[in-house]
């Protein structure tokens, strides 16, 4: 066993924290959900900077185990924490502040290679620099670069791009996607943010009100239709895929995906590169045959899993495509075009997608 496993219990005046969750032993999990549901507070519980009843354990290293009365401290836990706010010591160059998280650790211990984490990061021109000089997603990569260096077992990560401006968050997520693809160890990342979850987490923790709501792939949990996340406005659904071909006629990429093929405009990736794309709710409309010529460019052949009434005026389908449903979608459609094409579970159509953007 490699991943990590907690269950909490905290009661703290009108909140309450009950919880139980497992992760993988690596890739990027997300803790997601509104403001006061319990995301940073569970992540510190798994800090051991709060103390909650309960156990917790990565693989078979046991932090907390109440049953025996077993607690181990911060300092003493593997695990790097990254903050909302870079806490970067201002007295030191960029290269100091990365060597403070360094030589904490004793030679034997170490699992990362400086250099390694600086190319990674790419902080290699800003070494001797002040971080007074850093802009706020210089400052953010350097955190992470320097909780890396303790060589940790368990990455933290508390809403790390809250604090940027829009342009600051772009240019720090392509880094981010970095570590979710260079690292082999699992990473807890809180965020409210279903756009940069649909980026950079494989997994999904939905908490609300100090509970799990739901757990699992996030591809899964974002068209689960008894869930919020299929509700909201901005509802849609994510997809793997690779690059199958190039049309440099029409500048446009096509992704294949399980049951078909997505049409993007030109993507500067390999054939065969890994291409994750999101598809909103409110993109997608449906009929009953195989439409023809046409101006949306997707259109997929889909069968009706779920349909569930939002409210008076609209309803929200569950789609599937591919042999074994690996593909799913949602629509956001009127109850009177459901009415009106008979609409019901099992039912076979197609999906015309107006809308497909990559997510990166």
């Amino acid at each position: 066993m490699t991943g990590l496993r907690a269950d909490f219990r905290l009661a703290r005046g009108d909140f309450r924290l009950d919880v139980a969750i497992s992760t993988p032993g690596q890739g990027v999990t997300a803790l997601f959900g509104r403001s006061g549901c319990g995301k940073t507070t569970l992540l510190r519980c798994l800090a051991g900077l709060e103390r909650a009843a309960g156990g917790c354990r990565l693989g078979e290293e046991v932090w907390q185990d109440d049953g025996r009365r077993l607690f181990v401290p911060t300092h003493r836990r593997p695990i790097g924490y990254v903050l909302q706010e870079p806490s970067l010591f201002p007295h030191l160059s960029v290269r100091g502040n990365l060597e403070y998280g360094w030589r904490r650790v004793p030679a034997r211990r170490q699992q990362v290679v400086f250099d390694e984490v600086v190319e990674l990061l790419g902080l290699g021109r800003h070494l001797d620099r002040s971080p007074a000089g850093l802009s706020g997603g210089e400052r953010q990569r350097v955190s992470v670069a320097r909780a890396l260096l303790t060589s940790p077992r368990l990455l933290l990560m508390d809403e790390p791009l809250s604090a940027l401006d829009h342009a600051s968050k772009q240019e720090i997520l392509p880094y981010f996607e970095r570590l979710h693809d260079g690292l082999r160890l699992p990473i807890v990342y809180v965020s409210h943010s279903p756009d940069e979850v649909a980026r950079l987490a494989d997994q999904m923790i939905l908490l609300q009100g100090g509970r799990v709501l739901g757990a699992g792939p996030v591809a899964e949990l974002l068209v689960r239709l008894d869930l919020p996340l299929a509700r909201d406005t901005e509802a849609g659904a994510v997809i793997d895929g690779r690059v199958a071909e190039h049309d440099d006629v029409y500048g446009l990429t096509r992704i294949a995906i399980a049951g078909g093929r997505l049409a993007l405009p030109r993507l500067d990736r390999p054939i065969g590169a890994p291409a994750r794309v999101r598809i909103h709710a409110r993109d997608v409309s449906l009929a009953l045959d195989e439409p023809g010529t046409s101006s949306i460019l997707n259109i997929l052949p889909v069968r009706i899993l779920e349909i569930v009434e939002l409210d008076r005026t609209q309803v929200l389908i569950r789609l599937a495509a591919g042999r074994d449903d690996e593909t799913q979608v949602l629509a956001r459609i009127t109850r009177r075009s459901r009415d009106l094409l008979r609409l019901a579970p099992g039912r076979e159509v197609y999906a015309q997608v107006k809308a497909v953007a990559l997510v990166d």
